[in-house]
């Protein structure tokens, strides 16, 4: 059958247009999400200095923003400020180290934008200290903190998996 030249030229510039499947593209984007969502978590992981060795623990609860005091082998630091040696700290009879209280009073009068005043209103300070440290050593820098309004005090290990009987 013969087609006329009218119907030919209507087929020749006739234009296809593709059609967009959505199916797909939705199930990245959903994947994407989840993704998204799961790995956001406000999860604060605390940067264990090469210096120190943190003692194991089977832990449950997770990191908290929170003022960090390092205890090292030789000096402390709060909010990584040296403020007192070691051996101060250890010669001293005082139940409480005057350099850790005043550095801890200015942070909480020193706010600046929503980090750091979480920081300062939640009155919890998590302390890094080497295994080898004495405990009355940190006995006086939790006496220290207490003191200063802080009145939750943690300390920092490395989680290890909890072993089954």
């Amino acid at each position: 059958m013969k087609v006329s030249r009218r119907i030919a030229r209507m087929t020749r510039n006739r234009r296809i247009v593709p059609k967009l499947n959505l199916t797909s593209l939705m199930d990245v984007f959903t994947v994407l999400v989840f993704f998204l969502m799961i790995n956001s978590a406000t999860v604060e992981t605390l940067h264990q200095p090469k210096e120190i060795k943190l003692p194991e623990s089977v832990i449950e609860q997770k990191p908290r923003e929170t003022v960090v005091i390092f205890v090292g082998r030789d000096e402390v630091l709060v909010q990584g400020v040296p403020v007192a040696r070691i051996a101060d700290i250890q010669a001293t009879t005082s139940a409480e180290i005057e350099p850790i209280s005043v550095r801890l009073a200015e942070l909480s009068k020193s706010v600046i934008g929503l980090s750091t005043k979480t920081v300062a209103e939640s009155q919890e300070v998590t302390v890094l200290a080497d295994k080898s440290i004495p405990f009355s050593v940190l006995k006086k820098i939790m006496a220290t903190c207490t003191g200063q309004g802080y009145t939750r005090v943690s300390l920092a290990v490395i989680q290890k998996s909890a072993q089954t009987p």
